[in-house]
């Protein structure tokens, strides 16, 4: 089911999707004083690391 929904998906509703995702996040950073204190806490390296493994692995996936 889920295979098919996304099928249908096209670029623009996941671009829409992963913004809507980031607005969300900015959100919460934004009104919840424990998640800004600790994103601010937490090196930057890591996030970047987190996030290319991410892209690697879906380019992985989507190359196979």
């Amino acid at each position: 089911m889920f295979e098919k929904q996304l099928k249908r998906m096209k670029l623009a509703d996941m671009a829409m999707t992963k913004m809507a995702v980031a607005a969300l996040v900015a959100f919460l950073i934004g009104i919840w004083p424990a998640a800004r204190n600790w994103v601010l806490s937490v090196s930057p390296w890591y996030f970047l690391t987190v996030a290319v493994i991410l892209v690697i692995i879906i380019e992985a996936r989507i190359w196979k």
